[in-house]
């Protein structure tokens, strides 16, 4: 089959509102989260210089605050950041409802 298909609602949660698509999809390389929160969900600072995957964050509904190395990246709902392996992040959602889908490979 040259395809799969998975709904992330499906997908038991890692974390509160984070849910992770590799493996439902069978991905060999791309990571693929869909993120959901209220104003007061915060993401943990990290990384990923060790694996070197860059990574995609596009907000679909709601607003967020992407700390990037220290700079503040104001996100509204349709925005995109790319974000370099060796980059510090961490993610904030502004407002109640976001929605985001996070997309990373080496």
């Amino acid at each position: 089959m040259g395809y799969d298909e998975a709904a992330y609602t499906d997908v038991e949660p890692k974390a509160p509102g984070m849910y992770f698509l590799r493996e439902a999809l069978d991905c060999a390389e791309l990571g693929v989260t869909v993120v959901e929160g209220d104003a007061d969900w915060d993401g943990m600072e990290h990384d990923h210089a060790e694996d070197g995957q860059e990574e995609v964050y596009v907000l679909l509904e709601g607003e967020a605050t992407m700390d990037v190395d220290g700079e503040s990246v104001a996100l509204a709902a349709g925005d995109a950041v790319r974000v370099d392996p060796e980059s510090s992040r961490t993610l904030s959602f502004e407002a109640d409802g976001s929605r985001m889908v996070v997309a990373g490979a080496p």
